[in-house]
């Protein structure tokens, strides 16, 4: 006999806010009457702090701070032991989204190191040799945006052998010059980072230039704190050695879920910077760093 156990949502884009009422339908089809002996949903919010391998050791102390951070939780019975008729049912639902005590929700994130999810799980116990059923579903939390307006803070750039740092023969480094901007380092997470750049002059042929969105991930307590920084996403906004003098448009999209509008807590900080990246025909890289502020208007 099979039975088939879904979870829908009221919302197809499963964006809800602080304070919204998270409703929809558990749904139940099978072909003849179902005996269980309960159905429940339980609606969980948690941060998974984990630590890279780099740390694991330095930090033994941390090991106490490192457990999952429960922002949300609640669990309620939709149905009493006893029979699903045959066909389809849905059980309607609802919960409403507040934190626990004094926690704030957090912006659903999905990162290496912090991780931020919101899950709806509902189960269905069945009598002794049938299997029980259970499915889960994830749902996204926006945080409230704010409501004042983000005052752009346009950034001006000029990269040339005398700027770079940690460079160790600064004799043998070929001639460039490269001016751009960044139209703004604090973004709205739904508009995209623009900007234009151009190699104003180069000895060396240029291979390829590109955008590289970094988050910054630091996780931690009293004793110390890790952190590590990787790789979102990687652009290329130019291929080979381009005309010099040309304006070249720097243009990317914070993708969804793995950005989040930057967050400073006391155990955890996910932070995000752009990269611009500047690769010569040697392979030589010429990197220049901008750290981003992104919230949510």
């Amino acid at each position: 006999m099979s039975v088939a156990l879904d979870l829908r949502l009221k919302r197809a884009n499963k964006v809800y806010h602080e304070g919204e009422v998270l409703a929809g339908v558990v749904v139940i089809t099978s072909k003849e009457a179902v005996q269980h002996q309960g159905i429940s949903l339980t609606m969980e919010g948690l941060v998974n702090l984990q630590l890279s391998s780099k740390s694991v050791g330095v930090f033994e102390a941390f090991y106490n701070s490192v457990k999952p951070i429960q922002l949300i939780s609640s669990n309620i019975e939709v149905a009493k032991p006893g029979k699903v008729p045959g066909g389809k049912t849905e059980i309607p639902f609802e919960f409403p989204l507040q934190a626990k005590g004094n926690k704030m929700l957090y912006e659903t994130y999905h990162g290496v190191f912090v991780n931020i999810q919101y899950t709806l799980r509902s189960d269905m116990r069945r009598p002794l040799l049938a299997k029980d059923l259970s499915k889960t579903c994830e749902f996204m939390l926006h945080c409230q945006p704010q409501k004042s307006k983000v005052q752009p803070t346009p950034v001006d750039f000029t990269i040339t052998p005398e700027t770079l740092q940690n460079v160790k023969e600064r004799s043998s480094l070929p001639k460039f010059l490269i001016r751009g901007h960044l139209d703004a380092t604090n973004c709205v997470i739904t508009q995209p980072l623009t900007g234009e750049l151009v190699v104003e002059s180069s000895e060396v042929a240029i291979k390829s230039i590109e955008l590289q969105l970094v988050r910054v991930e630091t996780c931690g307590c009293a004793e110390g704190y890790a952190r590590d920084a990787t790789e979102i996403q990687n652009i290329q906004i130019a291929e080979g050695d381009v005309c010099h003098g040309l304006p070249i448009p720097i243009y990317m999209v914070f993708p969804r879920l793995f950005t989040c509008p930057t967050l400073e807590t006391t155990n955890f900080k996910v932070e995000f910077e752009v990269n611009v990246v500047i690769v010569l025909h040697d392979d030589h890289l010429i990197t220049e760093n901008f750290p981003l502020k992104l919230c949510r208007v």
